[in-house]
């Protein structure tokens, strides 16, 4: 049975070439173009589409704002649309942890030039949600973000020569990540006793939105990765977007080293790399991460640390959105322990 989609955008060519891409595929329908946020909402309630592309910007109803009454009408899979601007990215994020499964960046010349890349993203992004193993994004409550949560109970370290299992936590994440991230970091407390490494698939400028957004949220101190930072307890380290984060030095006196990306890797940042990098620099002090995602991105680097004697845990199917990158961790008998995303917080804080 073909995917069903409602294409949503103010722009007549936008929604012309979008259902051509997309009408050309025999495992996919257009079923309905709206020009607003409101007939957004109207043809979300009748039609019932699989998947929903929704772009950022709209006359009558911005995106976000529709989105809010389309979840409570549809249980459809929402694909934000969403132009390479720092305003933009802000406005993505507050549209995932409204409900969005994932998005898109939204480029007129490519779709104008049929640049074979934009087509095929576009119509793999379509059925990756339209797929059965997909779930919406679990909606994060405006309280939840509105400022800093209370402060966790400190952490109080078992040895006195403040020694710990552990020199790295290394986190890799894709659709689904951003979301499920802050389910994760929000509880920990500011004195986690080492640095967290986060490899998210996801464009330059939202990374650097991202670690802001993460920032005002968690006691731990949130940045983009710069080339040459140390790595610091209670610190956390975003990969930027289009680059390939990796590590240098030895234990507790490693650095970050950010380099450009190769054109034959698919994902940039990419989370084998970062893993990969890791086990050589911090042995088998790593603790890895295997979060919500598409594909097969951190299996690899995942063997890598498992030789080294580090260890690997994976988010459980139940609280992903996509049950991708960990269920491929996880079949090849790798993960030591399959947790929802709910559950990491206070494992972390156990384990650590």
């Amino acid at each position: 049975m073909a995917i069903t989609v409602l294409i949503v955008d103010d722009s007549q060519f936008f929604c012309r070439r979008v259902g051509s891409i997309l009408g050309s595929a025999d495992d996919i329908k257009v079923i309905g173009i709206a020009n607003n946020g409101q007939e957004a909402i109207d043809k979300a309630n009748k039609l019932k589409p699989d998947v929903i592309t929704l772009d950022v910007e709209m006359p009558v109803m911005d995106g976000v704002t529709a989105l809010k009454q389309i979840v409570k009408v549809c249980d459809a899979k929402i694909l934000m649309l969403s132009s390479l601007t720092y305003d933009n990215a802000k406005i993505t994020l507050d549209a995932l942890d409204a409900g969005a499964t994932d998005f898109l960046l939204k480029s007129y010349e490519s779709l104008s030039n049929d640049s074979d890349g934009m087509v095929n993203q576009l119509r793999d992004k379509i059925r990756e949600l339209g797929s059965t193993k997909t779930r919406r994004s679990y909606a994060i409550s405006p309280k939840a973000t509105a400022s800093k949560p209370k402060p966790f109970p400190t952490y109080k370290a078992t040895s006195s020569s403040g020694s710990t299992k552990y020199d790295l936590v290394a986190i890799g994440a894709s659709t689904g990540g951003p979301v499920a991230l802050q389910k994760l970091l929000i509880p920990l407390p500011s004195n986690f006793p080492c640095p967290i490494t986060i490899t998210q698939h996801m464009p330059g400028t939202f990374t650097g939105a991202f670690a802001t957004r993460l920032n005002n949220l968690c006691q731990l101190q949130v940045c983009e990765a710069e080339d040459g930072m140390a790595l610091k307890p209670g610190h956390v380290y975003i990969a930027p977007g289009g680059k390939q984060m990796i590590f240098e030095g030895r234990g507790k006196s490693a650095r970050v080293r950010i380099r450009p990306t190769d054109a034959r890797m698919q994902f940039s940042p990419s989370v084998d790399i970062s893993f990969g990098s890791a086990s050589k620099v911090f042995a088998g002090k790593v603790l890895a991460l295997v979060l919500t995602g598409m594909g097969s991105d951190g299996t690899d680097g995942s063997k890598l640390i498992k030789a080294s004697g580090g260890k690997i845990w994976t988010q459980n199917e139940a609280s992903c959105v996509v049950y991708g990158m960990p269920m491929s961790v996880a079949k090849a008998g790798l993960s030591e322990r399959e947790l929802s995303i709910d559950q990491f917080g206070s494992a972390l804080i156990q384990e650590v």
